[in-house]
């Protein structure tokens, strides 16, 4: 079941559990080693939750490392770059739709954890290999937030995991501010893929609004699937007339040359001013801490620049 799934009384049940394992070790007057276990008297208490960890993707890898819990992770995605120490230390078991299912088993994970339906596959082979397997399907900010709570929660870090989002949603609130003196917002096209041309997922469209900027095609992004927001004509972007073009092509190097060419974009106000930047996809969709950090960040930056041009003041 995703995160994003989970009714209200459930989120709030993981949530007490959570809390119950950080009372329970407050209790006894423990104290946590740097591995995430707890010393009571001398003594170690191995840490409640799964101590063996697969992660398929790279966000869960870089919550992991934030909650402090990295010692439970025994193997990472192939395209993860954050934290890089990850890369540098964990085993490499997967790619993104497919993994290394025999490597993955001969570690014995206690739990695999996937992100989205295109892993329904792996994830399928790694259940009918006998492991335990979640995987979320986080589509929004709050979605994404749910499911950092829900594996803060499995991990006994409810605590801390909750410290690291009211600090990231102080700043949210604080880029908002500053973007709500502008006397303009910029109009921001954000290409996912380019052939065909795929516009932002849903929590990308949200982060460009908190970074200041107003996603030209609001309603592809309350679509699930990429297949979804595919732009099917391809003079609509150019139509919509963006003040900014944001590329993040999945790990393909995003080409502003042939984006300007594209017939029928010349007159864009993006295109004129030379306004075609990328971010890159590791920054920005994954669905955890990097989007809700550097991502947000760089889509603001582009967008105080813009309004700064434009002679408004971007605190």
């Amino acid at each position: 079941m995703a995160a994003s799934q989970l009714g209200v009384p459930q989120q709030q049940a993981v949530y007490a559990f959570g809390q119950w394992v950080e009372g329970r070790h407050a209790r006894r007057g423990g104290r946590r080693d740097g591995g995430g276990a707890t010393i009571v008297g001398g003594a170690t208490i191995v840490p409640m939750g799964p101590q063996r960890i697969v992660c398929l993707t790279e966000e869960t890898t870089e919550w992991l490392y934030l909650l402090g819990e990295q010692a439970r992770i025994v193997g990472i995605s192939g395209y993860t770059v954050r934290p890089p120490e990850a890369r540098r230390d964990k085993p490499r078991v997967s790619h993104f739709l497919d993994g290394r299912i025999e490597r993955i088993v001969a570690l014995a994970p206690e739990l695999v954890v996937g992100f989205s339906d295109l892993q329904a596959a792996l994830a399928d082979k790694l259940i009918r290999a006998g492991l335990n397997v979640l995987v979320t399907n986080q589509r929004s900010v709050g979605e994404i937030l749910a499911t950092l709570r829900l594996l803060a929660a499995i991990v006994g870090q409810v605590e801390r995991g909750e410290r690291w989002i009211a600090a990231c949603l102080a700043r949210h609130a604080q880029i908002a501010a500053a973007a709500a003196a502008w006397p303009r917002r910029p109009r921001v096209y954000f290409e996912e893929w380019d052939a065909p041309m795929i516009s932002a997922i849903r929590w990308v469209s949200e982060l460009v609004a908190v970074a200041g900027g107003d996603d030209v095609f609001p309603e592809l992004a309350l679509q699930p699937m990429g297949r979804e927001r595919v732009v099917t004509d391809p003079l609509e972007p150019a139509r919509r007339q963006p003040d900014l073009i944001v590329g993040s092509w999945c790990g393909k190097k995003f080409r502003p040359e042939r984006v300007a060419a594209r017939p029928g974009w010349a007159d864009t106000p993006a295109v004129r001013a030379g306004a075609l930047h990328e971010i890159k996809s590791a920054d920005i969709l994954q669905p955890g801490p990097a989007a809700l950090t550097d991502g947000v960040e760089q889509l603001h930056r582009l967008c105080a620049a813009w309004a700064a041009g434009r002679g408004a003041s971007t605190g």
